[in-house]
């Protein structure tokens, strides 16, 4: 289920009203939870209706089972009939001041009643004071008010059958732009405790606008920073408190997660801590895995879902500080090795992230390799420059990034074929950097080191992610090692590799074939065990050719990418000759001829036959031919085996040789 689907499914059950006969309530959660909607969503949703028990709704979630023939169709037919349509956002539904129930008839409101936007509600509300009943109640002197505000006590809005006014309103902002996403109501005392004793939260949500995923935060998130990541307000009201630092509510534990994650793709530098309430311990350390952050529990002897702000209360802010201070955890690998289990793999796949379609994937290795002057630097370069420009190549699709090239060989012959290509495209190549100081992965990690730090400072002089580094060539860059040793190639696979994790890009050398050409590339065999993809490229009389030879990831290999370089003058050389050099342009790739399988006895007599006839003979007269040597059935077997095959060919009832059989 696409995150779009998901959306489309929370568009369609904000389409209809909450309060539906209880039959009607249950199969629109059915077909919700197949729809791929969470628990927290549902119940925002349901808490819309003045019969809201939410102990009642969590049981009656997880009851549902897949399988009982409710399905999202369900769903989206019921709010078609509430005026659905896919695309369309739900309409702003009035809520009536008064409470709805199957025995009180709805009186009328006496104005209309306001938008139930997050904006339009948050536009109406006032500025929040440190003098509210329930930040005094915490104790959360100083905090920062900027995004709390107060429901005036004139206002008609209604949550769960109840009126807001003064409640205290807390922003619930997306992550990825600090949009307002929805709102957390926060109402007076007596009014909180009325909610709690009908079963229902004491803190509610704004209708209509999921708050999932959303967050709040206290103070000042820095890059790179602290983050305390806690489920309410209080507790991360106590640990800015605390500390100082910023404090991030995710509005529940069930948004931990999501909140979590989001904020580690926004910053992957931010030191993101879980704080746990008593009873979560196990999620908030699942989570600090899962984003590379840290989690801090309560001390023992807590009662269930006490969190930091009760500990702050009794004991002080003192003691907060030191619990999160001191007892932070780094969550310790659940199995050596990154072991998994199978049965923990998610449903979905994840299809190979591709750099080049169908060629070469993100972050892996690859090695091109052909005769000297097969053309296969002018095909790297050409297929570089295309990454670095983030344009097509040879008709597939191309992720954009930075190309960092090795010119270990010959860094001006590099050089001129980028002037080359620039003049025939009509561009500038952004984002390609060219070594030109030799590097050797063979002698020590010195040179490996040194180049990684260059690609790490080139990144940050271009400003993108290098996606591609091509090492020219092979030969060259593993100067002093045997190419037909195991133990030097395994040292220069062992650095190609770090220079692959450490930098996060594809690594593609350029390498020389054997002399014999159909072994493949020159050297010990573990360099293309090493490799996820292999390209051969060859020279033929009319065209030339590169071939995927082991694909590992991609269902690619065999697949041919035909060129021809045409020659590009550049300017005259000092005696008045024209000085030029080539470019790339695609062809048609040569058929591959098939290997022909080795004939059986009775083919082998019928070729030998016909081939010393210089005319097509009637089949018939070729099964007569062998009368008495085999059967008739056989021969016929035998014709029609070659003649799919080629050998023979057939024309008005005539067989003959074909040339190449011959």
């Amino acid at each position: 289920m696409s995150a779009a689907d998901i959306q489309d499914a929370l568009d369609a059950l904000h389409h209809i009203p909450a309060e539906l006969p209880r039959e009607d309530w249950v199969r629109i959660g059915m077909a919700a939870k197949t729809s791929g909607i969470d628990f927290e969503d549902f119940d925002a949703w349901s808490a819309q209706a003045g019969n809201y028990d939410a102990a009642a709704c969590r049981h009656t979630w997880h009851s549902f089972k897949d399988g009982k023939g409710i399905t999202e169709k369900t769903l989206f037919r019921t709010a078609a009939q509430h005026g659905y349509r896919k695309g369309k956002a739900p309409v702003s539904r009035p809520v009536s001041p008064t409470v709805v129930t199957r025995t009180t008839p709805v009186t009328p409101a006496k104005k209309p009643a306001p938008g139930m936007s997050p904006t339009e509600v948050w536009s109406r509300c006032l500025p929040a004071t440190h003098g509210h009943g329930y930040i005094v109640g915490k104790r959360a002197e100083g905090i920062p008010l900027d995004d709390l505000r107060v429901v005036p006590a004139d206002d008609p809005l209604r949550i769960a059958g109840e009126s807001m006014a003064g409640a205290l309103v807390v922003a619930a902002r997306a992550v990825h732009d600090g949009s307002l996403q929805s709102l957390q109501f926060i109402p007076p005392p007596e009014v909180a405790a009325k909610l709690k004793k009908a079963g229902k939260p004491g803190k509610l949500n704004l209708a209509g606008c999921s708050i999932s995923g959303a967050h709040h935060v206290v103070g000042d998130l820095q890059p790179g920073g602290i983050a305390y990541i806690c489920e309410g307000i209080g507790a991360a009201w106590a640990c800015w408190q605390a500390t100082g630092r910023a404090a991030v509510v995710a509005f529940g534990a069930g948004s931990m997660g999501k909140v979590a994650k989001a904020l580690r793709d926004k910053d992957a530098t931010a030191k993101l801590v879980l704080v746990a309430d008593t009873g979560k311990e196990d999620d908030a350390r699942r989570i600090a895995i899962e984003v590379g952050g840290e989690f801090v529990t309560m001390p023992d002897g807590w009662p269930s879902n006490s969190d930091v702000a009760d500990l702050a209360l009794r004991d002080g802010l003192d003691v907060l500080e030191d619990l999160l201070e001191m007892t932070v955890q780094k969550p310790a690998a659940e199995l050596p090795l990154g072991i998994v289990f199978a049965h923990d793999l998610p449903s979905d796949y994840t299809p190979p992230d591709e750099l080049v379609e169908g060629v070469l994937t993100v972050g892996a290795g690859s090695v091109i390799y052909g005769d000297s002057n097969s053309g296969k630097t002018f095909l790297v370069i050409d297929l570089a420059c295309a990454v670095a420009r983030g344009v097509p190549w040879m008709g597939r699709q191309v992720e954009q990034g930075l190309v960092v090239y090795v010119a270990a060989e010959s860094p001006a012959s590099v050089k001129s074929r980028l002037q080359a290509y620039q003049i025939h495209h009509g561009c500038r190549v952004p984002n390609f950097a060219i070594v030109q100081a030799p590097v050797n992965l063979h002698g020590n990690d010195s040179d490996t080191e040194m180049l990684i730090n260059a690609v790490k400072q080139v990144e940050r002089m271009a400003g993108c992610k290098a996606a591609l580094v091509i090492g020219d060539t092979l030969a060259r860059m593993t100067a002093g090692a045997n190419e037909n040793s195991g133990e030097d190639m395994g040292l220069v696979v062992g650095r190609f590799d770090r220079i692959r994790a450490e930098t996060g890009a594809h690594f593609l050398l350029i390498h020389h074939s054997g002399k014999d050409a159909a072994k493949g590339a020159r050297g010990h065999s573990s360099l293309r065990a090493a490799v996820d993809t292999e390209i051969e490229v060859q020279e033929t009389a009319t065209v030339r050719c590169a071939e995927v030879m082991k694909q590992r990831d991609l269902g690619t290999k065999g697949e041919r990418i035909g060129f021809t370089l045409e020659t590009v003058t550049m300017g005259m050389t000092k005696w008045g000759r024209p000085a030029s050099t080539c470019v790339v342009k695609p062809s048609d790739a040569p058929e591959k001829k098939s290997k022909g399988r080795r004939l059986g006895e009775v083919e082998g007599a019928v070729v030998e036959f016909l081939g010393q006839r210089k005319v097509g003979v009637r089949k018939a007269d070729v099964c007569k031919h062998f009368e008495g040597r085999y059967e008739r059935s056989n021969v016929y077997r035998a014709l029609r085996s070659l003649l799919a095959a080629q050998a023979v060919h057939e024309a008005a009832g005539m067989v003959c040789i074909a040339e190449g059989a011959k």
